[in-house]
């Protein structure tokens, strides 16, 4: 089977974690050695890569074509007016990336279905992208694209017409499809396949060795809060936090706008002395930092299924996080963690002298995270894809 995966969430050379969940789940895919793949990741045009010029600067610098990971990846541009781009992106989106496409057939590449990830605007571009091809696609949902931007009537509106036209949906969380079905989707075609964690890649290390190899003092207590530096993620909550926690120091891992304003907001609270900035850390190293933490945070305001989570379980690590969409289908038994009554610090901070009181053994903790392997979804994938193609031929 030839899948055309598509969507703006994906890693390039340039910005290397943007997307990394759906790499994964094609990576697991390609593993049962039933599909072959192509991905188009379109990214805005924009003519200047000076620093300056921020995320922009990184989409001017991203290249038209590489292979990650053995796998061929485009980047055709389109354009994106700012304040009135939403409306139209998905036009704009198809009709930049469709040359790329029409170019990959020639070459010998005629592709099954497309694959897409996020509903507005990647998923709504792909639809039209399969009208012009007469080609059957499935998309799925995994967030802030049904949490946040179905909020808008008109993004609303052609979510629901591409649901109506789309071979399948998928939702990375039973929550997420039942958000979908709510605005009125048919919910005979809505499957829930969630994201696995690589349990070779995150294992756990000796948490003691692991606070050394990062020069950390051994002793101590550490609450690590992984993520972009954005409100959304709730670092500042994190923060905000360590004036109830005297004996914690705070590890974020992450980049982004905010971080001036977090700093500066640490040293309001008089805390910056118990917290360190470690920035964006890579894949492969993540582990040590899981291991030596003694517990993971994640306070987002929303999240369709927070990697993370189980990243650090898979590592032995228990988490504290946000009551939000997915996030209790993950944190759904005590050797998990805890969920926050509230998205505030107070409610954080409960939640810490909670779990240290009926600390889960790091062994429980892996094995929760075991239950989550890829398999199950890769295997659920295949099936679904096999089915669309089969009653499209």
């Amino acid at each position: 089977m030839k899948i055309l995966l598509f969507s703006t969430l994906y890693p390039s050379s340039v910005r290397p974690i943007h997307g990394i969940f759906v790499e994964a789940r094609l990576r697991e895919l390609l593993k049962t050695g039933q599909v072959q793949a192509r991905v188009v990741a379109p990214v805005p045009w924009f003519p200047f890569r000076a620093q300056r010029f921020g995320e922009y600067a990184q989409f001017a610098a991203t290249p038209r074509e590489e292979h990650r990971n053995g796998v061929e990846v485009h980047h055709p541009r389109y354009l994106l007016l700012p304040k009135v781009g939403m409306n139209y992106a998905p036009y704009a989106m198809a009709l930049g990336a469709l040359p790329v496409v029409r170019r990959l057939q020639r070459q010998g590449f005629d592709f099954d279905l497309i694959d897409a990830h996020y509903y507005y605007p990647d998923g709504v571009a792909a639809a039209l992208l399969a009208k012009w091809l007469g080609k059957p696609f499935v998309v799925t949902a995994r967030g802030t694209d049904l949490t946040l931007i179905s909020q808008y009537p008109f993004p609303r509106k052609l979510i629901l017409e591409t649901a109506a036209r789309a071979n399948a949906s998928i939702g990375v969380c039973q929550a997420l499809m039942d958000k979908l079905g709510e605005l009125g989707a048919d919910r005979s075609k809505l499957n829930t396949l969630r994201n696995g964690v690589d349990l070779e890649r995150f294992v756990p290390e000796d948490r003691a060795e692991s606070r050394r190899r990062l020069g950390l003092p051994v002793e101590g207590r550490y609450l690590l809060s992984v993520g972009h530096l954005i409100e959304r993620k709730g670092h500042h909550i994190a923060v905000e936090a360590l004036q109830h926690l005297p004996e914690v120091t705070l590890l974020i891992a992450g980049a982004g706008p905010e971080e001036a304003a977090l700093k500066n907001l640490s040293r309001r609270l008089g805390v910056a002395d118990r917290l360190r900035w470690v920035g964006v850390i890579p894949q492969t190293e993540l582990r040590w930092w899981y291991s030596a933490a003694d517990i993971l945070a994640l306070c987002s305001s929303r999240e369709g299924w927070a990697n993370v989570l189980l990243e650090a379980m898979a590592c032995g690590t228990p988490v504290i996080a946000t009551d939000t969409w997915g996030t209790p289908e993950v944190v759904s038994n005590p050797a998990a963690g805890v969920l926050m009554a509230r998205r505030d610090a107070s409610a954080l901070a409960e939640a810490w002298v909670q779990l240290h009181a009926q600390l889960p053994a790091r062994e429980a903790t892996r094995a929760h995270a075991q239950t989550f392997s890829w398999e199950a979804t890769t295997q659920g994938q295949l099936q679904l894809f096999q089915r669309v193609v089969d009653a499209t031929a």
